[in-house]
């Protein structure tokens, strides 16, 4: 999802960056299939620093575009400092502890997950064979992703064979104790929230949105969460915002 938005970004004359975060894809680093908002958000700050140092880069004019949970990341590594000039959410999601717990069903089924990862890293630390979590299973409360999805489970969307669907149990300890909302009130760039009742966790994107301190813009739109992913009607009209939003803060 993140090189399509890429290539038409890059289609308008944008330098763009993508990058798989460490465990993930084709970058090093373990542990892998991780999902750790911290290592994601040190990540974000690294990727920054770097597009710094190139000839045709201008360090104060770097601009995030982040799809999904990686929005609440880049709250969090804007807060913190990372070298982002303007940010733009597309179909964000963000959540704290409160919130997951209509997602996973209460709080037995937050205690279930949290065993699951005391059992991964139990058994990470006793060096014994692990086994890895479905990241995208409808109806598997081991998964990530437990409700029916397409985009992940056809091959003509998202679900190639670039991507594992697996994640290390042990996520769960890190996810489920996160806090993707409140940070939001330390993100004093200008910020471009697209998103829509048929997105994720439509009243947090709210609570996001209305404690930005900064400039910001919130464009609620039609879709489902997945449409912003890859289908043309929902991604031409979020990259157009991220178009106008950032000629207007990151200059031409």
């Amino acid at each position: 999802m993140a090189l399509l938005y890429a290539r038409r970004l890059a289609g308008l004359g944008y330098t763009a960056f993508v990058f798989d975060f460490s465990g993930f894809g084709q970058s090093e680093g373990e542990l892998r299939q991780a999902e750790i908002p911290a290592a994601k958000i040190a990540d974000l700050h690294a990727a920054a620093d770097f597009l710094s140092t190139l000839s045709f880069v201008v360090p104060e004019r770097i601009g995030h575009v982040a799809i999904c949970a990686s929005a609440q990341y880049a709250q969090h590594a804007i807060a913190q400092g990372a070298r982002v000039a303007a940010l733009a959410s597309i179909a964000g999601w963000y959540h704290d502890a409160t919130s997951l717990k209509a997602v996973y069903g209460g709080d037995e089924g937050i205690a279930r997950r949290l065993e699951f990862a005391s059992q991964d890293v139990e058994a990470l630390l006793a060096r014994q064979g692990r086994i890895l979590a479905p990241a995208y299973a409808p109806g598997d409360e081991h998964a990530g992703m437990p409700v029916e999805l397409d985009y992940y489970s056809r091959p003509e969307r998202g679900a190639i064979p670039a991507w594992k669907n697996e994640m290390a149990p042990l996520s769960w300890m890190h996810w489920l104790a996160f806090d993707g909302i409140s940070v939001s009130v330390r993100n004093t760039v200008p910020t471009l929230m697209v998103h829509g009742p048929g997105c994720a966790l439509p009243d947090n994107a709210r609570r996001v949105y209305d404690a930005l301190p900064g400039p910001k813009r919130l464009v609620w739109q039609d879709g489902q969460q997945i449409d912003y992913y890859d289908q043309p009607e929902q991604v031409d009209r979020s990259v157009a915002e991220i178009d106008t939003w950032f000629r207007q803060y990151l200059g031409a």
